[in-house]
């Protein structure tokens, strides 16, 4: 792959965005050190979960933080390969990263209040707060990730759709992964919902993936 050099003149505001992200992934280091740690070594080992999230705080502000950071980095992420089909729409459009951001922001809070919604009918609710917080960690690390191939993509290598797609085949095995992992952790509830939890998984984990996989490749 050759590497060469960019112009940025239409993208110094993502720079910016880059910044922001930096200064929320210190400020919650900052905050929450041992937590962040824990964390960060998600691959490795899953005390993070025994430790810091054994109580399933959603909306503990270390959540809503690194959340903000899973928006930025997935919009721009979003962003790039518009540019990248189309680059007279980014021109046309101003708010065109605006308008990503709301799209995503919509697009998750809609499928988590809905997978609760299911949750709740198909009662099995306890069950589903831990597996959508476990979901929601493995995300938020997925993005940390996303972010140095956001920096390559913009500063470092010429954007082509086989370079998306290699992207989204990666994002793709993570979140396999990500589910996997959380399924041999609380196997022994989901085999006693197995029907249900088959019905949730084409549904709503691995239906809408492929609906936007279709729609950005």
């Amino acid at each position: 792959m050759e590497l060469e050099l960019r112009n940025l003149d239409q993208n110094h505001w993502i720079t910016l965005i880059y910044v922001g992200v930096f200064v929320l992934l210190a400020v919650t280091r900052s905050l929450y050190p041992r937590r962040f740690h824990e964390f960060f070594m998600l691959p490795v080992t899953d005390k993070y979960f025994a430790l810091e999230g054994k109580n399933y705080e959603i909306g503990h502000p270390f959540n809503f933080l690194l959340f903000s950071v899973q928006t930025l980095s997935f919009s721009i992420f979003i962003y790039l390969c518009i540019q990248n089909s189309s680059s007279q729409t980014t021109v046309q459009n101003p708010w065109l990263f605006i308008q990503i951001i709301t799209g995503f922001l919509v697009f998750v809070i809609f499928k988590f209040y809905f997978e609760k919604l299911m949750a709740h009918v198909l009662n099995f609710e306890t069950f589903m707060t831990g597996y959508l917080y476990e979901k929601l960690s493995y995300a938020n690390l997925i993005a940390l990730y996303l972010i140095i191939f956001n920096l390559i993509l913009t500063y470092s290598v010429s954007l082509n759709m086989q370079i998306i797609k290699i992207t989204i085949y990666i994002l793709l095995i993570f979140q396999a992964i990500s589910i996997i992992s959380s399924i041999k952790r609380n196997n022994t509830v989901i085999f006693k919902n197995i029907f249900y939890f088959i019905l949730y998984l084409c549904a709503l984990e691995i239906a809408p993936y492929i609906i936007l996989y279709n729609v950005f490749v």
